[in-house]
């Protein structure tokens, strides 16, 4: 019994068998330049041959734009502008040039009305834009004057006529721009001129007015009829109906005025001249006053004399 006892713990521990592991492959790691040519729309040999550079240059490039799409440059530069304006260089004054006859208050207005009173973040593009749109300025020119001025530079329109539109009396410029309403009791001593889009034709009667300075005083307004022809009214009440066309109306108008000089038609108790027609003088007396009126573009019939 014993005997078998010793042959047991003399006996040698059985080994464990062991299994070989096979190491583990390398994964094969793909060159930066082949990564990279996944990533950019650049070959992978062009990325070999400039190297470095080339990577640097194109995350540049994004960095560059992803500031420019979060406007990074116009934020450093606007508190940079606030700084600027801390030290003093803010808007205190502004300083109207060639203002005589628009209101000030208007231009005053646009030029305080800004984001940001600092000189260098003051918008002098928008502070133009926003003046020039005002209806007396033809012409405007902003610009700063350190350390706290904004000089307003204004070339105003000059008033050339009065037009009459749908029973408004408006100041209207040479280029026919509407300036301002004017009361029926404080009408200036401009001409008078009546109809659609006739302020559009202020340059065309000026000139046209131009060939016969003798009859300007005696007019008292003129009427642009069917968008292609005018009729002038005088002081004594008489008609002139031109024709169409600036050149055939100047040899009308010329030769109205020298028939004038010579016989005095105006104040003669004449109704309506009618020159319309080239080589033709039609000429309506006040008598016919109780008669139908011929129609203002028709052909003149009936109690006329033709000269």
């Amino acid at each position: 019994m014993s005997q078998t006892r010793k042959a047991r713990r003399t006996s040698a521990p059985k080994k464990r068998a062991t299994v070989k592991r096979k190491p583990a492959k390398k994964v094969k790691r793909q060159p930066f330049a082949a990564q990279l040519a996944t990533v950019l729309p650049v070959e992978e040999a062009t990325i070999r041959r400039t190297g470095g550079w080339l990577v640097i240059a194109l995350l540049a490039a994004l960095v560059l734009g992803a500031s420019m799409m979060l406007r990074l440059p116009q934020m450093i530069a606007w508190q940079l502008g606030e700084g600027v304006g801390r030290l003093g260089f803010t808007v205190e004054r502004v300083e109207i040039q060639g203002i005589d006859q628009m209101e000030r208050l208007p231009v005053y207005a646009v030029a305080l009305d800004q984001p940001s009173m600092a000189m260098p973040n003051v918008d002098i593009a928008e502070i133009r834009d926003r003046v020039e749109a005002l209806s007396w300025v033809q012409e405007a020119r902003v610009s700063r004057r350190l350390p706290d001025t904004l000089v307003v530079s204004i070339t105003e329109r000059m008033p050339t006529a009065i037009w009459q539109h749908e029973q408004q009396l408006y100041l209207v410029d040479g280029e026919g721009a509407v300036l301002e309403e004017v009361a029926l009791d404080a009408m200036p001593d401009l001409p008078l001129i009546i109809g659609p889009r006739a302020n559009h034709q202020v340059a065309n009667f000026e000139a046209l007015m131009e060939r016969a300075p003798a009859l300007r005083p005696m007019l008292s307004g003129a009427t642009w009829v069917g968008n292609r022809r005018w009729d002038l009214r005088f002081q004594s009440g008489e008609i002139l109906a031109l024709p169409e066309g600036e050149a055939d109306a100047a040899r009308a108008l010329i030769r109205f005025a020298r028939m004038d000089g010579v016989t005095g038609l105006l104040g003669e108790g004449f109704r309506r001249f009618d020159m319309r027609v080239p080589d033709r003088f039609v000429v309506r007396v006040a008598r016919d006053a109780e008669r139908p009126p011929a129609p203002a573009d028709g052909d003149d019939s009936g109690d006329s004399d033709t000269i």
